[in-house]
């Protein structure tokens, strides 16, 4: 019974999902710390912080959505709309985890705790209410990711770049879009996004407090390319297979992943030699 029940509460956390978390650690990355222990430290427990905090999301929408999912194909097998898991116990579990979550964050100082209490009133209001208003949707898991971001800088602590704010805000945009409206309303919105944020990343990469981060240099610039591919590879995905969750056309699609980890690699290496250069 105890086997059963943890199971259920693992498939209710999706930790699949906790690859978004990620966005945590970019400010640490690009601003050169991801060899400082201490500060890769705080912000590894921001991110774990915001791993729970999602799982915890994750129960109460599955809670309110437990008579829709039902009637889905995929989503009936969730652990609350199959019957798995109660729906007492999936709130003791979410009030556990935003605990924990909170207490966690905290390693982030005071100001990682305030930005994650922010991101756990986005992700409740969203189950709650924004879900259901078209556009307001998208933006409030954008906001989410943006929220992210501000923690993982606030964590080291360090001042994040504008451009790099605007360009991950402008990602999880267009990610946040695609698995939730049809593709004859998507055509127009996602080429949108996928140029604005492919420009804006180009700038990110030549700005002054970039380049002058990385000792002048404008190396940055040549990971353009592999963000160019990864966006027009997931607007090829999207179009040939239609709304998909993000997430999971990663993990399928192996040109998509190993470009995401190129990019990774690729960055990573430039702001470190660059930057261990100046």
């Amino acid at each position: 019974m105890f086997g059963k029940g943890f199971a259920a509460l693992v498939r209710g956390m999706r930790p699949r999902h906790w690859l978004k978390n990620g966005f945590v650690l970019a400010p640490a990355v690009f601003a050169g710390h991801a060899l400082d222990a201490p500060a890769m430290g705080r912000a590894v427990a921001v991110a774990a912080a915001f791993c729970l905090a999602s799982s915890a999301g994750y129960l109460v929408n599955d809670v309110l959505d437990r008579e829709t999912d039902r009637a889905d194909p995929v989503k009936r097998f969730r652990p609350v709309a199959s019957g798995v898991m109660s729906v007492a116990a999936a709130f003791v579990w979410a009030a556990a985890l935003f605990a924990a979550a909170a207490a966690l964050s905290l390693e982030g100082g005071a100001a990682a705790a305030l930005v994650l209490g922010g991101y756990v009133v986005v992700t409740l209001l969203y189950s709650l209410l924004l879900k259901s208003l078209a556009v307001v949707d998208a933006m409030a898991v954008a906001t989410g990711f943006l929220l992210r971001l501000v923690a993982g800088a606030v964590a080291i602590p360090v001042t994040i770049s504008h451009w790099l704010i605007v360009c991950g805000f402008l990602l999880a945009l267009l990610l946040a879009f695609g698995p939730r409206y049809p593709l004859s309303y998507l055509h127009d919105v996602v080429t949108m996004l996928a140029g604005v944020t492919l420009v804006t990343y180009t700038l990110y990469t030549v700005a002054p407090d970039t380049t002058r981060k990385l000792g002048g240099s404008n190396a940055l610039l040549l990971t353009v390319p592999l963000v160019l591919f990864g966006i027009m590879r997931y607007l090829l995905l999207l179009h040939r297979e239609g709304a998909q969750d993000p997430t999971a056309t990663l993990f399928r699609d192996r040109a998509l992943l190993v470009t995401v980890v190129v990019w990774i690699v690729a960055a990573g290496t430039i702001v470190l030699v660059a930057g261990g250069a100046r």
